[in-house]
């Protein structure tokens, strides 16, 4: 076997020296900076600690100089950590001009990146010895960290306090210029958007029902909506029905075709018309399916992790939960199913952008007078209900009671939000159209 062949690390020392030198100098220098780097991607440990020590000074609202930052170094023991008196002179003085700090400061950030993945990889290759037996749990570890280093580049991890409140003050604002708007991502049922404000970035949330209820129909009704009417990239995770017929029921929807008379084939001049109209916005919305039966979560999430980096995602869609498949280590299908419920929360903040999950309820709701879904209907499905942000069961009366009042009515009980309130949203059934909408829209017979 071939001697390892021992090579330096991707660095650029005079590269570092300027990016250092031209903070001295220039505080506007300082803001260009901090803006793409911190101390980690320096090489030199005592660029490290000048950097740090300029960052701190500049938080701290105190003027930089060579003078200042040498008392500064002195005052905090670090002086000779970062490379005593003569060496940040030097380093100081050999910059004259800042015209090409942002060149510095890529090569800087460049060589970070390049000595990351060299890490990354040597930690890669070491969790192939040792798990030799887990090879999905290698790739997903090797995944994640290429991901996390092509998300991060160029980004700080850590940011102030005053960033965050100055965002979140204009994102109060512009609430406020607009009364009425919502925050996160629309379902299309106004009554269901002002209790939740839509779906937010980073929550699980968790739609159930019994067979027939219409769950697919809702979950692909509020995909329309965010992509057709918000622009938003929605991914699907169809691990029931396939693309085709996905793209039937939005069709169908979209067009307020009948989907008996689609699949027959017995459609009119009209209803040509109708189809006409709506292939040409869906074909350009950003709407990407995969209807991978047995998908497991790490499957789905390295999948996400390609469609994040290509089209970007903002909501994912997972039809049905029962469908996945968790680790092969789980000792029963309940803690399979928890297993596989914290997954989808965990990949939801990966991704920040809402996942809603489907999920089949038990035979529960029709042992009982009031066949409506409860919480307690999902206890024996592992964590769902504590890992869910939101709950959200589906029912229509009429399927139950053919004498009812409610006909053409679906009800999406919000059983549990934790950011917002609970209750009932009554909404229009119009099942031949494969399609939920306002409750005026009702269709009498």
């Amino acid at each position: 076997m071939d001697a390892p062949i021992m090579r330096s690390l991707p660095q650029s020392l005079e590269a570092e020296q300027s990016v250092i030198g031209a903070m001295i100098i220039d505080k506007s220098a300082i803001s260009k900076a901090l803006e793409k780097l911190n101390e980690e991607d320096f090489y030199r440990d005592g660029h490290k600690a000048i950097f740090k020590a300029i960052r701190e000074m500049f938080s701290k609202d105190m003027a930089v100089d060579l003078v200042t930052l040498l008392e500064y170094l002195k005052s905090t023991d670090n002086l000779d950590k970062a490379g005593g008196v003569t060496y940040i002179s030097e380093v100081s003085s050999s910059v004259i001009t800042t015209a090409n700090l942002e060149a510095y400061i890529k090569i800087v950030e460049d060589k970070s990146t390049l000595r990351k993945l060299i890490k990354s990889a040597t930690q890669i290759i070491e969790e192939s010895y040792n798990k030799q037996d887990r090879v999905e749990d290698v790739i997903d570890i090797a995944q994640k960290k290429i991901f996390d280093l092509a998300e991060k580049q160029g980004s700080n991890e850590y940011e102030s306090l005053a960033n965050v409140l100055e965002r979140g003050f204009l994102e109060i604002e512009r609430l406020f210029n607009n009364k009425g708007s919502i925050t996160g991502v629309g379902s299309g049922i106004r009554d269901l958007d002002a209790k939740t404000s839509g779906f937010q970035k980073g929550d699980m949330v968790l739609i159930a029902a019994r067979p027939s209820m219409g769950k697919t129909t809702f979950s692909l009704n509020i995909a329309e909506n965010a992509a057709l009417r918000e622009g938003k990239s929605v991914v699907i995770f169809s691990l029931e029905m396939s693309k085709e017929q996905l793209a039937y029921k939005l069709l169908c929807s979209e067009a307020n075709v009948d989907m008996l008379k689609l699949r027959t084939g017995n459609l009119d001049d009209d209803d040509w018309e109708r189809i006409a109209r709506a292939t040409g916005p869906l074909s350009k919305a950003k709407i990407y399916i995969d209807d991978t039966a047995g998908l497991s979560v790490m499957e789905m999430r390295s999948k996400c992790r390609k469609i994040k980096m290509e089209h970007g995602i903002d909501m994912i869609l997972i039809d049905y939960l029962q469908l996945m498949s968790g680790s092969s280590g789980s000792e029963s299908r309940q803690q399979e199913v928890s297993e596989i419920s914290r997954s989808i929360k965990a990949l939801a903040k990966e991704m920040e952008c809402p996942v809603i999950a489907l999920s089949q309820l038990s035979r529960a709701p029709e042992q009982r007078a009031d066949h409506r879904p409860m919480l307690s209907d999902l206890r024996e499905s592992g964590s769902i209900e504590q890992d869910a942000d939101v709950v959200m069961f589906l029912y229509r009366d009429e399927y139950y009671n053919k004498e009812t009042e409610e006909k053409n009515i679906g009800e999406c009980i919000i059983a549990k939000q934790r950011n917002g309130p609970v209750g009932t949203v009554k909404m229009a059934w119009i099942g031949a159209h494969s399609k939920f909408a306002n409750l005026e829209l009702v269709y009498k017979e």
